[in-house]
């Protein structure tokens, strides 16, 4: 018997009061930053930003009640993409108010690429106030664990289940707990993600190369995989192959499953070794290096094997990672080098990484699928299961995602349909949709290694942010709110 649907939005308000504290909290680097290098403008709109986040905040938190409640699974994606939506809408207040610009389109597009860690820009990174690059910073670091995974962690205080909210925003084909409960995973992920952050600034900071501010916005750019920069002339411009490999390797820890950080602490190595995934991931990666490296000596771009392989490492990492990270100017490669860059838009890294893209596991499934239909056409009455590990997955995974991959290429093709309205040429409208939708914030042609969106104009700029906020939150999350079976009767 159908009924009408019934969503508990006072315990969604509740939770959105949550999100918008912390980020108003998340403000106070940046106001800390404000004060001590840049202008009393800069200052006042960091300081009534702070000011205004927790005052909304707070107040929500205080005038709404709390109780026990279990979320069903539609109350799961509203709530998650209202999170990302206002915590967007929030995040642009230090771009609007300290005079950075007064283009909402501008703000949001920054506040956007923030929190999705797609690490994109519409400006010169030389405009950028120092406060505003620790805000940026924030945004990244908050988003890359996922800021509800970290909400998810004090629900049962409230009486909520958090176990559909994960599901919503982490909607990947496996999902495993490290611990019993989910909030006891939610701060298990965090107390490792944060772990990581710490370790890397003091490696960072070790450098002579790199100023200390640098190494906090480098420590969070890159264990977020966010790719953030703080010097204009990139990661190149420390001449140090101490950092490059600092960053470089803690972004690809941040691109893999997080739960491997559980078997590594419990000891279980043989769970480490037989991940299927995990294999999968080192074997694509190790395999677009050496191909990038040939490409590059062989070809006669490079003079020398050692530097080939040193760029096509931190480039190959970069791009996989979706950090965007660039060492140099990899548009200008050669052919066989920007295909394997190109192709690594749609691979990402692990499942429960900061990663984006489509994950390693789905594409291994993908390939297992299409294995299955040579051997079917051989023997059309088999019946043959898909294996990882040697383990079958269940056909609702399966099938789950060969959805997601169709619906991946058809909004990726769609939107290439429409940043064409911007009459770019094609190489740089097909590399912007792949690099936004992916989360990797790169793109080639015309936006080039410098990751500046900003000849997009602004109802353009908004369908980016479409695309980063989809990209992170895998599809469903937010398309499935345009469906009328969502805001339909229940069943």
């Amino acid at each position: 018997m159908e009924r009408t649907i019934s969503l508990n939005y006072r315990v969604i308000i509740k939770i959105l009061g949550i999100i918008i504290l912390i980020i108003g909290i998340a403000m106070l680097p940046a106001l800390l930053c404000a004060w001590l290098y840049d202008s009393r403008g800069v200052q006042l709109g960091l300081l009534v930003s702070f000011v205004v986040t927790t005052a909304v905040g707070g107040a929500i938190n205080l005038l709404s009640k709390s109780g026990a409640a279990k979320f069903n699974i539609r109350e799961g994606y509203l709530v998650v993409s209202l999170c990302w939506i206002v915590a967007s809408c929030f995040g642009t207040l230090p771009y609007l108010l300290s005079g950075f610009t007064g283009d909402f389109s501008v703000a949001f597009f920054e506040s956007v690429a923030g929190f999705t860690t797609t690490g994109c820009t519409t400006v010169a990174i030389t405009l950028f106030p120092k406060a505003l690059l620790m805000w940026t910073a924030m945004c990244h670091w908050l988003g890359g664990m996922g800021i509800l995974v970290f909400v998810i962690s004090i629900l049962p205080a409230l009486g909520v289940n958090g176990q559909m909210i994960a599901r919503a925003e982490t909607p990947g084909p496996v999902l495993q707990k490290v611990a019993v409960r989910m909030s006891d995973s939610a701060k298990i992920l965090y107390v490792t993600y944060l772990s990581f952050t710490v370790v890397e600034f003091l490696l960072l900071n070790a450098s002579p190369a790199m100023p200390t501010f640098d190494a906090v916005i480098n420590t969070l750019g890159s264990i977020s995989t966010g790719g953030l920069l703080s010097n204009p002339g990139g990661i190149q411009a420390y001449h140090s192959l101490y950092v490059e490999l600092i960053i470089a390797c803690f972004t690809l820890l941040g691109s893999i499953n997080f739960l491997i950080y559980g078997h590594v602490l419990n000891r279980r190595w043989s769970n480490v070794v037989k991940d299927v995934e995990f294999r999968g991931f080192w074997t694509i990666l190790g395999g677009s290096i050496v191909i990038c490296t040939a490409g590059l000596y062989f070809l006669g771009q490079y003079p020398t094997i050692g530097k080939a392989l040193r760029d096509s490492f931190f480039q190959v990492v970069g791009i996989m990672s979706t950090s965007g990270y660039s060492n140099t100017d990899y548009t200008r490669w050669p052919a066989v080098c920007t295909a394997v860059l190109f192709c690594l838009y749609f691979v990402g890294g692990c499942a429960a990484s900061t990663s984006g893209s489509i994950k390693v596991v789905r594409i291994l499934v993908l390939f297992k699928v299409i294995w299955r239909g040579f051997y079917r056409r051989v023997h059309p009455k088999s019946v043959v299961a898909v294996k990882l590990g040697g383990e079958p997955v269940p056909a609702p995974v399966v099938s789950s995602i060969t959805v997601f991959i169709l619906m991946y290429f058809v909004l990726f093709a769609f939107s290439c349909v429409v940043l064409s309205l911007q009459n770019l040429d094609l190489e740089t409208t097909v590399s912007t949709v792949a690099g936004l939708l992916s989360n990797t914030g790169n793109a080639m042609g015309t936006i080039g290694g410098a990751s500046n969106f900003g000849v997009y104009a602004a109802p353009l700029k908004f369908y980016l942010c479409f695309l980063m906020i989809v990209g992170r939150l895998e599809l469903f999350t937010i398309i499935i709110l345009f469906t009328r079976n969502f805001w339909g009767k229940d069943r």
